[in-house]
């Protein structure tokens, strides 16, 4: 026991931690429910000693205590687990994107407007199928030209839909990058408060610490993130491999708006401190070409994730023409099937002009005059209106009406050669110009035919008049039959138009079901995660009152101590007079 009243400072000491370390059990009690709170565990430590004399090697050391005190409030966390639960929870968030879109799209696919857009396909073909039996009767011909225009205009619908879906996305990629920036910027605000609180190396900023641990573990499920912490307690944060917030400020994301390039208006990311805009050069956030993979973490968050589903562009049938192409979109789930949805609907609707306007190569060079004594060279091999196999309508004029009209261009222009011979050049699609390609929100019925029926192609172009051309109606159910049509460049299986469509929706069903059981089983792993961080981190209710009992305990014979001692001082001091 201490000389004097040190025994006092014992109890005393005893009696202060205690009520301390009931204190912040208290605290861990009222904060169990608390999203993002990390119990406060209380670690004791000794005193100062009172030397009673020098010790010598052979003397015990002689000396006596003067109570306990808290050597610290652990803020218990796992840098590691933590780590591992943000790039997980992001992991999980970017399959979880790709399931959902892919299963929205699915549903689009299968049903618009209560009945299957499959159905569109199949009464075209059973109205072209009739016809094929007898091409020149009106009846059959009015239905045609009906299932044609419903194709078109549930096309256009089911395509909207996709554009629409884009846009939805597009707006939430804005109120991400939103979001990304109020984050970052109230980490920013929170490091330098918690580093004026532990300035001192006193105190540490505990409800500080917990609120930016929680919008880290929030900012992890946008993308990929990395934080390090110096000694002063300032955590540096990286996001996408970018400096994101540092000891200057919180480099916020700027969002570039597509007007000019496809004039879609959507949004992508940018870092505008690393971006030169005068020049138009910028740098963005995600490093998007359309690839993922785990190895290289490309498959984490939900920014990134949305990025790519909702792809940079209208997806068009053009995208489908080749590998390099096709690559670009592979993994854009809507961009991809617009593609898709664009290949069929123009290759129907191409693919039945040509049986009632087919084309043939010119076999060698024309010259045509042009005005002011000039002219100029068709080369050979240039489509032009194969006259002699072309069907023609009840007025037998050339060229003959297709059926479905490009809105910016004539299918054919007139020409007469310098040896009097008229031809009827085909005008090609330009890539470049989508007034002149038979893509969906491009075409119409012909006015012409809508207008009189009978001016459909259904007779020989032989001079005999109303002589029904029946090779026609061969030709078109061969057409609906022949296996020509490939989902993707890489795809070695031909199909009809219709197997064609459901490859899409089968297609569709299997990334779906892959992203999904990703995200399910990424789920499972992120809930392990978690409890293993609650082990560390978390309030259990029991524990801690338990702790309270103990505490309490203590508080009491640290009580009962002082009361002992100020009696037995009492007595000894009452006893000396």
């Amino acid at each position: 026991m201490a000389n004097g009243f040190g025994s006092l400072y014992i109890g005393a000491s005893g009696l202060r931690n205690a009520q301390n370390a009931l204190n912040t059990t208290a605290n861990n009690m009222s904060n169990v429910d608390t999203v993002g709170y990390v119990r406060q565990q209380v670690r004791f430590a000794e005193m100062n000693y009172v030397k009673l004399r020098q010790p010598h090697a052979n003397v015990n050391i002689q000396q006596s205590g003067l109570g306990v005190s808290i050597g610290d409030v652990v803020h218990a966390r796992d840098i590691f687990l933590d780590e591992l639960y943000r790039l997980e929870t992001g992991r999980q968030e970017f399959y979880s994107v790709r399931y959902e879109t892919a299963d929205y799209v699915q549903d689009l696919m299968q049903e618009i407007d209560g009945e299957q857009f499959k159905q569109s396909i199949i009464d075209l073909w059973r109205a072209f199928d009739v016809l094929s039996t007898n091409p020149a009767d009106s009846v059959t011909q009015n239905l045609v030209l009906e299932k044609s225009e419903l194709l078109i205009s549930r096309s256009q619908a089911l395509y909207k839909n996709f554009q629409n879906y884009q846009a939805n996305i597009n707006e939430q990629i804005k109120e991400d990058v939103e979001k990304i920036n109020e984050i970052g910027n109230r980490i920013y605000e929170l490091n330098l408060q918690i580093q004026k609180v532990e300035a001192g190396h006193i105190e540490t900023a505990m409800t500080l610490r917990d609120e930016r641990d929680y919008l880290l573990d929030q900012l992890g499920a946008y993308g990929n993130i990395e934080v390090t912490e110096d000694v002063t307690g300032f955590a540096f944060v990286d996001f996408e491999g970018v400096r994101f917030v540092d000891e200057i400020k919180c480099f916020n994301i700027g969002l570039l708006e597509d007007f000019e390039d496809y004039g879609t208006g959507f949004y992508t990311p940018y870092w505008p401190h690393l971006s030169n805009m005068e020049q138009e050069q910028y740098v963005y956030v995600c490093k998007d070409d359309g690839k993922y993979d785990t190895e290289t973490n490309t498959d984490v968050g939900g920014l990134v994730s949305k990025l790519m589903v909702r792809g940079y562009a209208y997806g068009r049938a053009s995208d489908l023409a080749d590998k390099e192409s096709y690559d670009k979109i592979a993994n854009r789930t809507v961009m991809k099937v617009e593609a898709q949805l664009d290949h069929l609907f123009s290759t129907i609707i191409k693919t039945m002009n040509d049986l009632f306007c087919p084309n043939k190569e010119l076999d060698a060079d024309i010259t045509i005059p042009t005005e002011g004594g000039g002219s100029i060279t068709i080369p050979a091999g240039t489509l032009v209106l194969d006259e002699e196999n072309c069907p023609v309508g009840v007025d037998g004029e050339l060229p003959p009406r297709e059926i479905f009209v490009r809105s910016g261009c004539e299918r054919y222009t007139k020409v007469t050669a310098d040896d009097g011979k008229t031809y009827y050049i085909y005008n090609e699609e330009d890539p470049e110009d989508a007034s002149t390609r038979y893509d969906i929100g491009n075409v119409h019925i012909n006015e012409e035919l809508d207008k009189q029926i009978t001016l459909m192609p259904a007779y020989k172009n032989d001079g005999v008049f109303d002589k029904v051309d029946h090779d026609l109606g061969k030709k078109i159910t061969a057409a609906w039959a022949k296996q020509g049509m490939k989902l993707s460049p890489y795809d070695a299986k031909p199909c009809t138009f219709e197997e064609f469509y459901e490859r899409i929706v089968g297609e569709l069903g299997v990334e779906g079901n892959i992203s999904g059981d990703a995200a399910n089983t990424l789920t499972g792993a992120v809930q392990y995660i978690d409890n293993r961080r609650l082990m560390v981190t978390g309030v259990s209710s029991d524990e801690e009152l338990t702790k309270m009992i103990k505490y309490q305990s203590a508080y009491n014979a640290a009580s009962r101590y002082i009361t002992v001692i100020s009696q037995m001082t009492e007595l000894i001091v009452t006893g000396l007079i």
